[in-house]
């Protein structure tokens, strides 16, 4: 555990601090955030950056939630998210108190974004380059070229609409929906993104190369709303970025900015239990016996957690439990992590090796809850742009596979595990690297019962609850608990979903609820 930090504003390098009024503002106030992920930490920093006393409880070993990170016989393996998108929402966390985010944190540039392959050898390339792009299309598709440019201007739209003007906007109430209605509407948010992909978009191979990016939020494509269409304007503004060091030197540049601001962190010591008196939460309760009083307490948990496990000694969390088990979740995910001998500057940082089925493959996963003998498999190769993730001479890398999670899938991950294991480097072998069980030097897997077991994720879920029309925005856990007034919820389970830009943009909803919550009223 990190020794405590006192709030210092004078004492901030070049008098980059917390504004005065601001601390004046909420002098005395306190908040407890459960959980260090993206999220967790994002809302950490906006709410100790006013003069909150911030306390952050992580229960693992590590901050970073989901962007937890191993090292191991000299290489370092992120869990993940590895594609980091939209870096304004993150810089603005430092600019908040006049710093950099470059005093924490190097950003890299990844190109291509992502290579995508098909069984039969076609590579294509996709990045904001336009030109080398429509090369690309016009590869497969020239007609499809023109179509691609319309699509793009859809995307422009539902961006506007879906990520600057609701991205960052909790939804508390109904009325706050049927107000962003007519918009959504005429976007056609009610269609799923493959669909809005056909209508512009001709040969299947690009439907699939323009649609798969809902799968990195645990989404499918064939049901997840059009809106998620956004994601292609967000890539082609802000481009596809990596941290030097990993994921998780990300997290650690938000932890290190937190502490210098006077955050608290408490790493390893899960919370039990938030006690409630009514309808406030008025006390947190971790594993080590540590109880600690909040004038404000929100949770970058699981939301099934949140409520099921956090709440259990109160009637809400029982009722918000019940509820919750009747929505559906996102997939899980089983990831092979392991270190190469030599270097292959000929593998793009991020690959997707698309099987021979789309459909048939997202079915299985999403809705029938089998294990299939084909795949689709995200490559993750950092060493290509930062060879510092590997000894000198080696690669690092990891296969990840969407599977059914375990509440449609329930099968034993411990005998199941190793054979996939074993297909997946097996596939990769063929399709990009012949020697590649000579080549390991070390590996190991993560499969859904870890996701449960390591970050308490309901049936093993990667990605919370599922991103569907008729689970976003009201319809998603809310920012602020409708009962409990000062619980609040952060990451993805809340609005606006998963996804680094997402779960930062829930701590950004969040914060304004807790900051408009916790200021310190002037009476006349």
């Amino acid at each position: 555990m990190n020794a405590p930090t006192k709030l210092n504003i004078a004492s901030t390098p070049g008098g980059k601090g917390i504004d005065p009024r601001l601390a004046e503002k909420y002098t005395g106030k306190t908040a407890c955030v459960i959980g260090a992920g993206f999220g967790g930490m994002a809302l950490a920093i906006r709410l100790q950056s006013a003069g909150i006393a911030t306390t952050v409880i992580e229960a693992r070993d590590k901050p970073g939630g989901r962007a937890y990170f191993w090292e191991k016989d000299g290489f370092t393996f992120d869990a993940g998210p590895t594609v980091v998108t939209d870096p304004p929402c993150l810089e603005e966390l430092w600019q908040l108190t006049g710093h950099d985010i470059s005093e924490d944190v190097e950003l890299m540039k990844v190109m291509p974004f992502y290579r995508l392959n098909w069984p039969d050898g076609t590579n294509f390339d996709y990045s904001n380059d336009e030109e080398e792009l429509f090369a690309e299309i016009a590869k497969l598709s020239p007609e499809d070229v023109d179509g691609y440019q319309r699509f793009l201007e859809y995307s422009a739209g539902v961006f506007e609409e879906g990520y600057v003007k609701l991205g960052h906007k909790p939804f508390l109430d109904f009325k706050t929906m049927l107000k962003a209605a007519p918009a959504l509407v005429k976007e056609q948010a009610w269609r799923s993104v493959y669909s809005m992909v056909s209508s512009y978009i001709k040969h299947p191979k690009l439907r699939e190369a323009f649609s798969f990016h809902s799968l990195l939020v645990g989404g499918n494509p064939m049901k997840t709303s059009s809106i998620y269409a956004l994601i292609h304007k967000l890539e082609k503004d802000g481009g596809v970025w990596w941290a030097r060091g990993g994921t998780n030197r990300l997290i650690a540049g938000m932890v290190r900015h937190f502490e210098r601001l006077g955050g608290q962190m408490r790493i390893g010591d899960p919370v039990v239990q938030v006690h409630t008196m009514g309808n406030r939460a008025t006390e947190v309760e971790t594993r080590s016996g540590f109880k600690g009083r909040f004038d404000a307490v929100a949770s970058n948990g699981d939301i099934m957690h949140s409520y099921k496990d956090l709440l259990s000694n109160s009637q809400r969390g029982q009722k918000m439990a019940k509820s919750l088990s009747r929505k559906s979740y996102s997939p899980s995910l089983f990831v092979v992590h392991f270190g190469l001998d030599g270097t292959w500057p000929g593998i793009a940082h991020h690959m997707i090796l698309f099987a021979n089925r789309y459909k048939g493959l997202l079915d299985d996963i999403f809705s029938n809850g089998v294990l299939p003998e084909d795949f689709a498999i995200y490559l993750h190769h950092p060493t290509v742009t930062d060879p510092s993730m590997a000894p000198p001479g080696k690669s690092t890398f990891y296969a990840l596979v969407p599977v059914a999670h375990m509440g449609k899938m329930p099968i034993d991950w411990d005998v199941e595990g190793p054979r996939l294991e074993k297909m997946i480097l097996d596939e990769i072998g063929r399709r990009l690297i012949p020697d590649i069980h000579e080549r390991i030097v070390t590996k190991f897997s993560y499969a859904p019962k870890d996701f449960a077991a390591d970050l308490s994720a309901h049936m093993g879920s990667a990605f919370s609850l599922e991103p569907v029309l008729w689970q976003s925005a009201y319809l998603r856990g809310h920012n602020r608990d409708d009962v409990i007034e000062n619980y609040y919820l952060v990451g993805a389970g809340t609005h606006p979903g998963a996804g680094i830009p997402g779960v930062v943009g829930s701590g950004k909803a969040t914060a304004g609820l807790m900051l408009e919550d916790l200021a310190i009223k002037e009476t006349v």
